[in-house]
């Protein structure tokens, strides 16, 4: 008797063994079948590629009244002052041209100081202006902008001497929606004037705001005189106007940077192409 019941404990022991062993195993195998789940999860996850950054454009916008008149004005040269451009694109586009150490800035200095160069956001508060260091960059300076948002380009004019501003947008004149060029007429500013440029000119009284939007929505992109090669881009280029007693100074040479803001001027002639 007292065998069979040793027998017996010792069959109970040697199934309880063998029962806590099992569940011994089950449970190690639970966190590694989680682990390989966690790991197949993430490398499903890093497989997905990056949304791409989305192009921006400049629309058509909302009419804003703005009044102007005709003057006569005459140019001291046919050449410009200076001719400056930026970029514009959302702002993953930009920290990726800027670089992780950009040059920052609010405005341009043109015509060697005599003009302040700004992009005002909807509050007229100037857009941060970027650019990767020397070395890195193709010069130009960007700024960020957000679908939708309403801009206005602003110059003040730090000078005695009086300039005319062609302005463009996209490769399109802001004042005749025509390919930009340096032979269009343009804005007057006047010494100690500021000039803001609301929006592509409807009439004398009224412009057409410049709001960032998707390149299919863009002006440019909508128009027989548009280019969608030139979206993306704002040009200025001046020229001093003769003004009584005001002083002189010594010009410098100023080319159309790429791409290019005023895209019906050619520097050189084209070659020949014959008809075989």
């Amino acid at each position: 008797m007292i065998q069979r019941l040793y027998r017996s404990r010792f069959f109970r022991f040697a199934t309880g063994l063998v029962a806590g062993a099992a569940l011994l195993a089950a449970c190690t195998q639970m966190p590694q079948n989680r682990a390989e789940t966690t790991a197949m999860a993430a490398t499903s996850s890093a497989a997905k590629p990056a949304p791409a950054p989305t192009q921006l454009g400049t629309q058509w916008g909302e009419g804003i009244e703005s009044k102007t008149r005709t003057v006569a004005a005459k140019r001291l040269s046919d050449q410009p002052d200076d001719v400056a451009s930026i970029g514009y694109n959302d702002a993953a586009s930009v920290r990726r041209d800027a670089g992780s150490n950009p040059e920052r800035r609010l405005n341009l200095q043109l015509a060697q100081g005599d003009i302040e160069w700004s992009v005002l956001d909807e509050n007229d508060r100037p857009l941060p202006l970027q650019r990767a260091r020397r070395g890195h960059s193709d010069g130009m300076f960007r700024l960020a902008g957000v679908e939708g948002a309403r801009y206005t380009l602003r110059f003040r004019n730090l000078s005695d001497r009086s300039y005319e501003v062609i302005a463009t947008v996209d490769g399109l004149d802001v004042l005749n929606g025509k390919p930009g060029s340096l032979r269009n007429g343009g804005y007057v500013l006047r010494p100690q004037q500021t000039l803001n440029i609301e929006g592509f000119r409807k009439s004398q009284s009224e412009v057409a705001a410049f709001r960032f939007a998707t390149p299919g929505r863009a002006y440019a992109a909508n128009t027989e005189a548009g280019d969608v090669r030139n979206i993306g881009v704002i040009g200025a280029a001046l020229f001093e106007l003769e003004e009584p007693n005001a002083p002189r100074r010594t010009r410098r040479d100023a080319s159309p940077s790429q791409p290019s803001a005023f895209p019906a001027d050619g520097t050189y002639a084209p070659p020949p192409r014959y008809r075989k």
